[in-house]
Formats: structure tokens, C-alpha cells, sequence
């Protein structure tokens, strides 16, 4: 069976509680052996929830951050637990964390600040960063250059820009991770941004239990559904679709460091 690699699900969260293990189960008999599970939702709970699924699972690994949405009501304990667990071993990547003009939850300089702020701590503990940039692509590309974020891997995920972001962030060296919106009809300008994206730059993700592919909209999203998003990425990218996976897994694992399967 052809192998998939979701590098980005919250299967963490309370969505998930009632029935976690035949979420997982599902995953594995739709060929998708492996996960990154984002702690970043909330409060740090989130966080210390992703660590420990990863510890009781070795195809699941973990990121620990604040989402942007969130970074008002961060605390010194919050920036606690992150410092505590960001160096841990089943720690891939420090994330999501970026910027979010278009929701605006949390104000835009305190958003910026604490982006910097995680980026120091990934520097510090030599991991990638995830970002969640939506409608804030040009200060976000600013931050992640002065922070010389490129040094350690970036992620740019669930994608939701122009083909011109998709330019410049492949021309920073950025990696490009696709969800289930590119399945919507509303979506061809990120349609159009894969092929601008180098091949080995290409990831794929659900972003769950957000964002369920066509056909699967308006249901909880789950790992299993990354199977269609990565049928539509292979088209846009001109790729099999065998050859498109097993180009994300490589993908995948280059950025955040795993030996591959």
C-alpha cells in the first residue's frame, strides 16, 4: 500500500477523545503510517497532550507553540511549559505559531512579538519552525528572514495564499504544506501556487479535525482524509499519484529530521 504522511493534525484535541484509537486505525489502513501531532491549540495542555501521544506511539511525533489566535492570554507559565518540552526527543519542530490578520483573535504586535520569540526558542533548541501565516504573508516572510528562520527548516502550513507567496516562499527555501481546502472549488489560486512550489519542498497535511477534503466536507476531518488532498496535489504537480507520496514522506522527514521509512 502506497504510504501517506500527515505533517499536521491536532488529533490531540477533545474532538478526538471518544474514539482516538480507531482515528488512528483508520489512518494506518489508509496507508497513512506516520503523523506530526501540533500541540498548539489553547493553552499549553495542548502541548503536554501532543508530547504524550507521540511518547505512547512511535509513528507519531509532536510540536509544541501557541497558535497566533492565542497569544494574548499567554502567560510566564505557558512560556514555561513550551521551554520544558521544546527540547524533548519526540519534539520535532516548534509550532504553529506565525501570524493571523485575518481572524485578528490576538493584536498583531503581540502577535508578531511572541513569533519572534518562538523562533529564538527553536534557534535554541535547533528544531524547524511551523508557521500559521493567513493574510499576513509579507510581515511574516520579514520575520522569518530577520530571524534567520530558513537556518532551521521552515514549514508554511495549511497554505492559503497567492501563487506569488508560494513564489517567494519557495525562493526563501520555505517548505509548502497543502490541506484539504485545495479539494475546494473556491481554491484554484492555491491550485495554481503547487506547481511553483519545488517538489521536494511539497507536503501535504489535513489540519484535523479542521478542514475535511472533498468528498469528506462538513464531516470532523481525520488523518485517514489526507488520501484526497494528496490525490489533488499530485494532479496540480503534474506527479503520480505514488510518486507524489512517497515525495511528501521524503519531504516530511528531511524537514523534520526523521530517518525516512
Amino acid at each position: 500500500m502506497t504510504q501517506l504522511f500527515d505533517s499536521h493534525a491536532h488529533v490531540d484535541g477533545p474532538e478526538f477523545d471518544a474514539d482516538r484509537a480507531e482515528v488512528l486505525a483508520r489512518a494506518r489502513a489508509a496507508g497513512v503510517q506516520r503523523m506530526i501531532v501540533i500541540g498548539a491549540v489553547g493553552d499549553p495542555s495542548s502541548a503536554e497532550r501532543s508530547v504524550a501521544l507521540a511518547e505512547s506511539d512511535p509513528n507519531v511525533w509532536a510540536t509544541v507553540a501557541t497558535h497566533p489566535h492565542d497569544v494574548e492570554k499567554m502567560t510566564p507559565e505557558w512560556w514555561a511549559v513550551h521551554e520544558r518540552l521544546a527540547p524533548h526527543p519526540r519534539v520535532v519542530a516548534i509550532g504553529e505559531t506565525g501570524l493571523d490578520y485575518y481572524y485578528d483573535h490576538s493584536p498583531r504586535e503581540a502577535q508578531k512579538a511572541v513569533f519572534e520569540r518562538f523562533i529564538d526558542l527553536a534557534h535554541r533548541v535547533n528544531k524547524p519552525v511551523v508557521c500559521h501565516i493567513r493574510d499576513a504573508h509579507e510581515d511574516a516572510r520579514a520575520i522569518l528572514i530577520a530571524g534567520r528562520a530558513m537556518e532551521l527548516g521552515v514549514v508554511i502550513h495549511c497554505f492559503t495564499g497567492t501563487p506569488d507567496d508560494a513564489r517567494a516562499y519557495a525562493e526563501l527555501g520555505c517548505y509548502v504544506s497543502f490541506s484539504g481546502i485545495i479539494t475546494y472549488k473556491t481554491a484554484q489560486p492555491i491550485r495554481d501556487s503547487v506547481p511553483l512550489v519545488p517538489r521536494d519542498r511539497l507536503l501535504i497535511e489535513t489540519d484535523c479535525p479542521y478542514l475535511a477534503p472533498i468528498p469528506k466536507r462538513g464531516k470532523r476531518n481525520e488523518p485517514a482524509f489526507v488520501v484526497h488532498t494528496a490525490e489533488v496535489v499530485a494532479s496540480c504537480a503534474g506527479m503520480s499519484y505514488e510518486d507524489l507520496a512517497a515525495q511528501t514522506v521524503a519531504n516530511t522527514c528531511r524537514v523534520f529530521r526523521l530517518t525516512s521509512p
